[in-house]
């Protein structure tokens, strides 16, 4: 072997033509195990972040008739769109801020350090005294749940099976209807009329994500650090002693043999230089498939759910106090997508399945668009076709992290996960809800059902630039769709 091609077997940095250089089987050990109660406390610890995103942006919705008559913030329809705004913008401040500390620190610590925002927040959000306080502790509820999604996705990628990512992935991601359904369920029992004062029912919903929040942060204390990310800070040891304790709770001890990877020691985290270089010099086809997939489900998702809470009332004068009953069934629809499609991501493959979930989203849009505007459905009827839709749009946008975690080098995957997920909803989430909420204030169907085509028009073209550049990682080591930036040939 070359000089600067040393073999290391003892898991310790070895001198390399003046540059260390570890060598490591580690990604093969994780991909290897099989499905155990290890993995079932990541998923149930870490996975929550996505119920807590349903819950408060169900709740958001659900509870809107309720601000728009409180006696103390008597929110208008134009208000309700800018507050959902509000959260999303927050969103992507946090999604920025702790994607990069994500990579720099590691994924433990953030992860627990987001949820701590989002439990101060939501509470805060109770405690709003008029429109510009709700509005500012929604965007930092939205910095906390933004933050999270960084530092979770890369955690889930980097301890789940190879085999498994896919159908795990999206499963994770549509828990979100989970706190959907608890978000509705909740203010349907907290707003019923005569139960609680009109100023006290939705304060007290905000609440139901604080404690949900508590008994995850005692979770969360006995899920370890990434290996993975230990491995690329050069801390073998840390990642050897951690990799043996998940190794010995799956009762699957390593055998000798695996395939290794080779990589540069890298102590400081990576720079922005270094991440322009990695996304445009090194993946520019990567990257246009996650701003499109990303882009196109965040204004088809964000425009639609923030305000069908106000389309049911206007449209249909459903009372605000029923409006959770009809997100139920939508919500059971998007649940059951991911966890029924799932895992054809695996088997049938992610090209064929993200592009089949996208383009059925957006054909089924444009029906539903067409007997909108004609005025055909009443509420129930409507409500049954968004859950038909969002059966495939649920494990449409599910694919899309899957896709943005799992293309990019594990060095800045956290940062490319926020990056990602920032552009997504700064284009599509923020202006989304502000833009539909205007419509919808028109009172006029002709008008929202342009919006409505409009959003499905994305997902056609997102479902077209998959069959073009989408990636066949199924059943693949991270390591082999994305070298580190650190791999030693």
């Amino acid at each position: 072997m070359d000089a600067d091609q040393p073999v290391q077997a003892a898991g310790q940095p070895v001198q390399a033509t003046g540059r260390a250089i570890l060598e490591t089987d580690i990604p093969a050990r994780l991909d290897r195990l099989v499905w155990s109660r290890f993995h079932t406390l990541v998923i149930a610890a870490l996975g929550i972040t996505w119920i807590l995103d349903g819950l408060e942006v169900t709740l958001a919705g659900a509870v809107s008739g309720a601000l728009q008559a409180s006696p103390r913030l008597h929110l208008s329809d134009g208000d309700i769109g800018l507050a959902a705004s509000a959260y999303l913008i927050g969103a992507v401040g946090g999604a920025l801020y702790f994607g990069w500390l994500t990579d720099r620190l590691g994924r433990k610590k953030l992860f627990n350090i987001t949820l701590l925002l989002y439990l101060i927040s939501t509470v805060l959000s109770a405690c709003a005294v008029d429109f510009w306080s709700f509005a500012l502790f929604r965007a930092l509820t939205g910095a906390g749940i933004g933050g999270e999604y960084a530092a979770i996705n890369s955690a889930i990628q980097e301890l789940i099976p190879a085999r498994l990512r896919g159908r795990t992935d999206l499963l994770v991601n549509g828990s979100f209807w989970l706190g959907a359904a608890a978000g509705a369920g909740g203010a349907v029992w907290l707003l019923q009329p005569g139960f609680l004062p009109p100023d006290i029912g939705w304060r007290l919903a905000f609440g139901i994500g604080a404690v949900l929040g508590l008994v995850v942060l005692l979770l969360r204390h006995w899920v370890p650090e990434s290996p993975r990310w230990l491995m690329t800070k050069g801390r073998l040891i840390e990642a050897s002693r951690i990799l043996a304790d998940i190794e010995r709770r799956c009762e699957q001890p390593a055998p000798s043999g695996l395939s290794r990877i080779r990589i540069h020691a890298r102590v400081h985290s990576i720079g922005f230089v270094d991440l322009s270089r990695a996304l445009l010099r090194g993946h520019p086809r990567r990257v246009v498939l996650g701003l499109v997939l990303m882009t196109a489900q965040a204004f088809f998702y964000n425009a639609i759910f923030f305000t069908y809470p106000l389309v049911l009332g206007r449209f249909y004068q459903v009372p605000a106090d029923r409006i959770g009953l009809y997100i139920l069934p939508f919500a059971a629809g998007n649940f059951f997508g991911p966890m029924i499609l799932g895992r054809f991501f695996d088997t049938v493959g992610r090209k064929a399945m993200i592009a089949g979930t996208y383009a059925m989203s957006g054909l089924l849009l444009i029906l539903l668009a067409g007997l909108f505007v004609r005025d055909l459905l009443d509420a129930t009827e409507q409500t049954i076709g968004w859950s038909v839709i969002f059966f495939f749009a649920s494990a449409a946008a599910s694919s899309a992290y899957l896709t943005v975690a799992e293309s990019f080098p594990l060095e800045i995957r956290a940062l490319v996960i926020a990056l990602f997920y920032a552009i997504g909803t700064a284009v599509g989430g923020v202006a989304g809800p502000a833009l539909f909420g205007h419509l919808i204030g028109t009172g006029e169907r002709l008008q929202v059902g342009g919006g409505y085509v409009f959003a499905a028009a994305l997902m056609l073209v997102a479902a077209g630039v998959e069959l073009w550049i989408g990636l066949k990682s199924e059943g693949r080591s991270l390591e082999d769709i994305a070298r580190p930036l650190a791999g030693v040939d």
